[in-house]
């Protein structure tokens, strides 16, 4: 397999990349979960590596949980707590053991979205 999964977090309110968000990837099977490796995002709100590398990967569910309310928090977004966002999990299946996913995260401090990209 020479798959990998990366992904980028942009800060929609603020209009830039969101810099010191932590992300943590965890495979999922069944009812059990398996964390796998936690980042810290860059200036430009990507990780400094795959999050999942070919020399690791291999299909199946997975679940991306972005830390939004630390970020939040620090960057001086944060409504009164609790925030509407606090963690964000996306959950998602990788079928292709010789694919690139990117998994990216549009988030504010009221919503997020995401979607496969390239």
């Amino acid at each position: 397999m020479s798959g990998y999964l990366t992904t980028h977090v942009l800060d929609t309110a603020k209009g830039c990349p969101a810099a010191g968000l932590k992300i943590t990837l965890s495979r999922v099977d069944g009812d059990t979960r398996q964390e796998l490796v936690e980042m810290i995002t860059n200036e430009d709100g990507r990780t400094d590596s795959p999050i999942l590398p070919t020399r690791t990967f291999e299909t199946g569910t997975y679940e991306l949980i972005f830390h939004a309310g630390d970020y939040l928090r620090a960057s001086g977004q944060a409504a009164e707590e609790p925030l509407f966002l606090d963690q964000v999990p996306i959950r998602f299946g990788m079928s292709d053991g010789d694919a690139h996913y990117h998994v990216p995260l549009l988030l504010s401090p009221f919503g997020f979205s995401t979607y496969r990209g390239s």
